[in-house]
């Protein structure tokens, strides 16, 4: 990105719109990025004329020079991923080559997929103004009723659909599809970059499955594949879909000015309130354990900043009352819904009528409330949105002035789309980003150029990962007997060992000519890591389904007792089902929140690698982690006061995957300096940070990671603090923290001893997710460890 000290008019007038009358200190950094103008080409030579007419129609003369580099690919036959900016214009690049073949071969058809079903929406009101009369493009998705997947099964030549779909609703019943796989002529991947860690992997086994299937019926489709802007985006794409792909990465699209501002939002007087009360701990899931210790209050009176949730609130409400089109993002969905309920609440109070302009955006909301969201926006019924990541990706929200990102994404890919959802065709616009008290946050607004001067990461997926790689293999066996010449599509000698495997657990049987599937069911295989089928959350007085919430998420959420909101209304949670994956809700709005409790464990399995430092060992590989969902306690609104705490009595879950972490040795924690008495929460502490600052080298966020310390570990037989993937298998987290171990250790040490903080606080080493409520806790010790683990790891 360009770093300039001037830029349009528009950008800086909106930004003082919206911070005018706040305080100026809160101001970090403001990076000002300027207008680009775009550059045209003519269309390809192989455009058919009424194509071209179509898209002059929709007000395009000219493509863009990255359209045309893409679709000339494409035509020509290769694979392509298009790399470029929010609102560049990529779905050109693709529709230009897929609706020319679709023209030139009234029998060719071509497949769409999204990750989300509302960019598959949107992408299929554009197709129903621009594609040519036979082409027929229809939505395939859950979404769907059953009648329209029948007509688009047998009708439509443009399907569109997401990888969820394609696993469980295409290819296991492929020769009810034999037609359309016959004829199939493109596949286009949209937002491609949403595929990482092991999402991304379940996905490049779903395209390999697609890309053997149609080879079974005669067909070798083109991959077009769109991503926001990437590091290494052809080599990502290629181990998405297990073929060489050509990148096209230099943006021609014209943008606006934008104004970028760091924003930190104020302290408060130091206070003995529960640090709960003033935070943001809003997280929907799991979360990390330290060492044993009191649960409820942070140690002693410290400084605590204003919460970011109530900061990000009031600037969406101004923005809203002054009529800035804006978008608040936030990380959670408990979250979003106290965002919009905060910015309501705030304008009943200063501008009646307006708090009817402002609503919530998530998961788990039935489609038709989507669409109906997703409407007001573009018509300006509604002015401001608080969203989580469902609203990221793709979606045409053209008009937008402003965006507001309630903390740090997690990932400068994610920032970056975030920030183009504002300004599009050429606006200026204006995005702040509101820095939580957590340790990331704080490094981050104080150091702008780890923002804005460094490459966009790539992404990180693993498709040998052999939680991954084995039940697709099974889906694959059953959906067509798998022989030795695909062994390499899936990756060669590990797809190989997981066949053993499954072989030797007798649901695949080998035969000379290959391995089939023995079970009575097809495979099911679970995508996103849920960990089951969504809990469907229903009204017990009126049986009105009111959304649903994923399996993973359902004990932190939906437990029993637990205060539920949808839509601003809300509702106590009276029974959780986890076998019929149904919650029982009543209408309620108490005046407490609750906050669930957990305990963890972890056991070492093995170990992939380690490095011998003396008195610190660092090392990489297999854990098992257990958690249990203990209880919950109940908080008064708005003080955070703990009235109670309830016990639950939910099922132990089990997860096996990839964890780093280093040891370190008794005698060297005392000449180091740490009291015995301070080792637990000097550990604690450091777990905290370290979580924090793992985005920093690696393509997560704190929410994908979790992590456990204690002062004498049973299997190290030393004080360890481990970090583990939130994922089965792993997600490639842990592998990169270990291999960048000195940079994320470094840079945590930096921000707990930069910190003014007295004894802790959320900028340094509390955790808005803590499982043991933040005790105990060592700061000064924290830092102390840290210099002892990082002399010795340099030393080595």
């Amino acid at each position: 990105m360009h770093r300039v000290t001037t830029v349009a008019h528009g950008s800086t007038r909106l930004l003082h719109r919206l911070l005018e009358g706040r305080d100026s200190s809160c101001l970090t950094h403001l990076e000002l990025l300027p207008p680009r103008p775009g550059v045209t080409v003519d269309w390809p030579a192989w455009t058919p004329p009424e194509l071209r007419a179509a898209f002059a129609a929709q007000g395009i003369p000219a493509p863009w020079a990255h359209q045309a580099a893409a679709a000339d690919h494409a035509h020509a036959g290769r694979h392509v991923v298009v790399a470029t900016g929010t609102a560049s214009g990529k779905s050109l690049a693709y529709q230009l080559p897929v609706l020319s073949a679709l023209l030139a071969d009234p029998r060719a058809t071509a497949l769409y997929l999204a990750p989300t079903k509302a960019l598959a929406a949107d992408q299929l009101r554009c197709l129903a103004e621009l594609a040519p009369a036979g082409v027929r493009p229809s939505c395939y998705d859950g979404d769907t009723p059953r009648e329209q997947r029948d007509w688009a099964r047998q009708h439509s030549r443009f399907v569109l659909t997401n990888p969820d779909m394609i696993g469980r609703g295409i290819l296991p019943r492929h020769e009810s599809w034999s037609m359309f796989l016959r004829r199939l002529t493109y596949v286009v991947v949209d937002e491609c970059h949403a595929y990482r860690g092991v999402f991304g992997s379940h996905v490049a086994h779903v395209l390999r499955r697609l890309r053997r299937l149609a080879a079974r019926y005669g067909r070798d489709p083109v991959f077009v594949l769109a991503s926001a802007t990437a590091g290494q985006p052809g080599t990502t794409a290629a181990r998405l879909i297990g073929a060489d792909v050509h990148e096209v990465t230099e943006d021609a699209s014209p943008r606006g000015g934008l104004a970028f501002a760091l924003w930190e939002p104020p302290l408060l007087p130091p206070t003995d309130t529960p640090w709960h009360a003033v935070t943001d701990a809003d997280a929907d899931g799991p979360t990390d354990t330290g060492a044993d210790g009191p649960a409820g209050y942070a140690p002693g009176a410290h400084p605590v900043r204003r919460s970011a949730l109530r900061e990000a609130a009031d600037l969406l409400a101004d923005a809203v009352a002054g009529g800035v089109r804006t978008l608040a993002f936030v990380r959670s969905r408990r979250g979003a819904e106290a965002v919009a309920t905060l910015a309501r609440d705030a304008l009943a109070q200063t501008a009646d009528g307006l708090e009817h302009r402002v609503a919530a955006y998530r998961s788990g909301y039935l489609p038709e409330e989507r669409r109906e969201l997703e409407r007001g926006l573009l018509d300006g019924s509604l002015v401001g949105l608080a969203t989580t990541t469902a609203l990221e990706l793709g979606i045409d929200l053209t008009g937008l002035d402003a965006v507001i990102m309630t903390g740090y994404p997690g990932r400068l890919a994610s920032m970056w789309q975030q920030a183009g959802r504002a300004g599009r065709r050429g606006r200026d616009a204006v995005c702040v980003l509101v820095a939580r008290d957590d340790p990331l946050d704080t490094y981050l607004v104080h150091h702008p150029d780890t923002l804005f001067g460094r490459p966009v990461e790539a992404c990180v997926l693993d498709p040998a990962n052999p939680h991954v790689l084995g039940p697709h293999l099974a889906a694959a066996a059953a959906e067509l007997p798998l022989k030795p010449a695909d062994l390499a599509l899936f990756g060669g000698a590990p797809a190989e060992a997981a066949l053993a495997e499954l072989v030797a657990a007798g649901v695949v049987r080998r035969r000379p000519s290959g391995w089939y599937w023995t079970g009575d069911a097809r495979p099911d295989v679970d995508l996103r890591g849920a960990g089951g089928a969504p809990v469907t959350v229903v009204e017990t007085g009126t049986g009105r389904l009111l959304g649903t919430v994923d399996a993973g998420s359902s004990h932190f959420l939906v437990h029993p007792g637990a205060v539920y909101v949808h839509q601003g209304a809300s509702y106590v949670v009276d029974d959780l089902d986890p076998t019929d994956a149904v919650a029982l809700v009543h209408a309620e709005d108490p005046p407490w929140t609750t906050h669930p409790r957990d305990s963890s464990a972890l056991s070492v399995g093995s170990v992939r690698s380690y490095v011998d430092a003396g008195p610190v060992g660092l090392f990489l590989g297999e854990v098992e982690v257990t958690a249990r969902v203990t209880g919950y306690q109940r908080r008064k609104r708005p003080t955070g006061e703990v009235i109670d705490t309830r016990p639950l009595d939910l099922p132990t879950r089990r997860l096996n995957t990839v964890a780093v972490w280093w040891t370190v040795s008794a005698p060297g924690l005392d000449r180091a300096g740490v009291d015995p008495g301070d080792i637990p929460g000097a550990l604690h502490a450091a777990e905290h940070a370290a979580i924090g600052l793992l985005p920093l080298v690696a393509t997560c966020d704190r929410w994908d990671i979790g992590g456990i310390s204690t002062a004498m570990h049973p299997d190290t037989g030393a004080a360890t603090v481990f970090v583990y993937d939130g994922h089965p298998g792993g997600a490639g987290f842990a592998e990169r923290a270990f291999h960048a171990a000195g940079d994320w250790l470094r840079a945590t040490r930096d921000v707990i001893a930069a910190c003014g903080c007295a004894a802790g606080c959320p900028s340094c080493v509390q955790s808005p997710k803590c499982g043991n409520g933040n005790a105990p806790l060592s700061k000064d010790g924290a830092v102390k460890v840290l210099d002892l683990v990082l002399d010795a790891l340099e030393g080595n």
